[in-house]
């Protein structure tokens, strides 16, 4: 099922992978912990420090516990469902089970993708899988139950995740469409960060939210954490070039650019509405920034890293400063404000700045017949079908969780604690 991919991305470096290639496999080992670093040092730092210092080790916890559940499952059965074969016409949504806990798979079998080992690609797209569960932490800290959450990241990477993936990456009916997500738009960022906003709503805002003051424990924990996060990025988003080539070279280029016009353009911004450039409006910005070219990072050149790392920036600031005031939701560490909306402008700006190129293109409108405008409304069906498939499955994987676990949210006491203390006996800070 997987065969055709590398053909596809990447044509210029097609091969018959019959050996392996020691340099293409060097660089997505160390791709892969490139990524792995992004979620238990860098994402559960950059969340850790915006925090209260009562709930530090609790945020710590669930995004560290997101990772090794999440990628628990992805091996079981998660790896399978995204990229395996499913018979009857469901292949079009969810893969099959011939590899449940890799099931079929020898250590000795090189990837589809490339000339480096299979084992090598789960362990790569299994830190995706992580990662992607752990955004959506940062707008539930500091008042979900640990247990709820962990049963939730579980079955949701299972139901939810992987046959996004399959949908996207694997075969699936968008990968049919010709939908381009170079490395995640749609499958990580606006996934994970819809999904944090919908458990937001269902477990209810934090006690006193919005009338007292909730100000983060430490700044520098999380400019720290935004400094680990781009530079795991270059995993993130050179590794899903599949190889030590040139299209990952060209995602190095535009990842960095994006990332440091979108920090600028924050600080513009703030520097304009409040007078304050802030540290942690400029690594937010930063943060935008990679979101944004995420999934356009293999396809555009670097007027598109340009534009799109501005305008990501640009929807992530209004939906951290006026939209979430607007509607009144309590987004705890702006997940979706930040990884929702700049995911989805880069998800579109794909199809817009994507370079006519047949060495870059993946099959689609725009490879196939150079139709610009048919790209950017495959762009559009994939951010409708993610966006409609992660509300409803994330909606239903939260009330099992719940049942499961006999309740959505810690305490009233608990909460007036702090949860570092009444859920894991310990403290961030002995002051």
């Amino acid at each position: 099922m997987k065969k055709f991919l590398l053909a596809l991305l990447l044509p210029t470096f097609a091969f018959a992978a019959d050996t392996l290639d020691s340099g293409d496999t060097a660089w997505m080992m160390i791709s892969t912990a490139l990524v792995l670093l992004m979620t238990p040092a860098g994402l559960a730092l950059f969340y850790g420090g915006m925090t209260r210092s009562k709930n530090i080790l609790n945020t710590y916890a669930m995004v560290v516990g997101a990772f090794v559940v999440g990628f628990t499952v992805w091996v079981i059965a998660g790896y399978s469902i995204a990229f395996g074969t499913a018979d009857r016409g469901l292949n079009k949504v969810v893969g099959g089970l011939s590899n449940v806990f890799l099931n079929n798979i020898k250590w000795t079998d090189l990837s589809s993708m490339g000339a480096f080992p299979d084992f090598v690609f789960v362990v790569f797209q299994g830190t995706f899988a992580a990662i992607t569960v752990a955004i959506a932490a940062g707008s539930v800290i500091e008042r979900i139950k640990f247990s709820t959450w962990l049963v939730f990241v579980a079955i949701w990477v299972l139901a939810v995740y992987s046959p996004i993936v399959h949908m996207v990456w694997g075969g699936g009916f968008l990968f049919d469409e010709g939908a381009l997500d170079f490395a995640g738009g749609t499958v990580v960022h606006m996934n994970g960060g819809l999904a944090g906003l919908i458990l937001a709503i269902l477990v209810g805002k934090r006690a006193n939210y919005p009338t007292t003051a909730m100000k983060p424990v430490s700044v520098i924990l999380t400019a720290v954490g935004a400094a680990l996060l781009w530079f795991g990025w270059y995993g993130f988003n050179g590794g899903s070039a599949f190889g030590a080539n040139a299209i990952a070279g060209l995602a190095f280029l535009t990842t960095t650019i994006s990332a440091s016009v979108a920090a600028i353009t924050w600080i513009l911004l703030e520097w304009f509405v409040y007078k304050k450039p802030t540290l942690l409006g400029a690594v937010t910005g930063l943060i935008a920034g990679l979101v944004a070219i995420t999934p356009a990072a293999g396809f555009v050149d670097v007027s598109g890293a340009f534009i799109i790392g501005i305008v990501g920036s640009v929807f992530a600031f209004y939906g951290v400063t006026m939209l979430k005031k607007k509607l009144g939701y309590d987004d705890s560490l702006d997940a979706f404000g930040v990884h929702f909306l700049a995911g989805l402008w880069g998800a579109i700006a794909t199809g817009i700045f994507a370079l006519n190129d047949q060495d870059l293109l993946w099959d689609g409108p725009l490879k196939e017949s150079g139709d610009r405008m048919g790209q950017i409304l495959v762009q559009f069906e994939s951010v409708i079908v993610v966006g409609l498939f992660t509300a409803v499955g994330t909606v239903a994987v939260y009330y099992i969780a719940v049942l499961l676990t006999g309740g959505k949210r810690v305490d009233e006491e608990q909460e007036s604690m702090g949860l570092d203390e009444s859920v894991h006996g310990e403290r961030g800070f002995n002051l």
